[in-house]
């Protein structure tokens, strides 16, 4: 079974939101499902020690999970009215808290300014591809590309063996009718659809060590 996804009919609006639900859906497992695990720990009337540990897990888990979904409201959801502009101080401090998990760190080069919220969004789903290209960790680094309100985005991902997820570059570079979209490839569909509604593409691709995804 190749790598490459088989080009196949886009979802429509209902199952696009769907999808997207269940993208959400996966990234507050984890945290919730820890929490309920300490609190069931503190239900055992356990020891000072496991006490401590199950306090600990449940404080870091509840961070995470409101970090991360501060991060998919202002990356999947509506983000303000039609039209609205989002600040990219707001944006900064959101990714910091959903990206940086002490295995990959963020050097964010863009200006404070107001940026049309769709610019925004794109941004930050971009991000989420790049971050999946270093699953050892290292550095996201990202640089505008142009200035003002027509600013797009360069995120150059930096790690041990970095590497192109190809069912994510075909999900963005595909000619015209892109690959079927299904709970895995969703975020990148949505990720293309955001630069399409901003009269852009997206590209991953590799640069020596490096992976490069952009927008242009």
């Amino acid at each position: 079974m190749s790598g490459t996804s088989t080009p196949g009919p886009a979802p429509d609006a209902l199952e696009l939101a769907a999808l997207m639900c269940s993208r959400v859906c996966h990234d507050l497992i984890s945290p919730v499902g820890a929490i309920v695990n300490g609190l069931e720990v503190l239900d055992d009337n356990p020891k000072p020690e496991d006490r401590d540990f199950a306090l600990d897990l449940i404080r870091k888990s509840a961070r995470t999970a409101s970090a991360r979904l501060q991060f998919c409201r202002l990356a999947f959801g509506a983000a303000g009215s039609s039209g609205a502009q989002i600040d990219l101080g707001d944006a900064q401090t959101m990714a910091k808290g959903h990206i940086e998990d002490g295995k990959i760190t963020l050097g964010w080069n863009l200006p404070r300014l107001l940026l049309p919220k769709n610019r925004v969004k794109l941004l930050l789903n971009m991000l989420i591809i790049a971050q999946q290209t270093i699953p050892r960790g290292g550095t996201l680094t990202i640089n505008p590309v142009g200035d003002g309100e027509a600013m797009s985005f360069r995120v150059t991902a930096a790690g041990l063996n970095a590497r192109v997820p190809q069912n994510i570059a075909d999900v963005l570079s595909a000619p015209s009718v892109p690959p079927a979209a299904d709970a895995h490839a969703v975020q990148p569909y949505y990720t293309r659809l955001l630069a399409e509604a901003c009269g852009l593409k997206v590209s991953l691709v590799p640069e020596g060590e490096n992976v490069i995804i952009a927008a242009a």
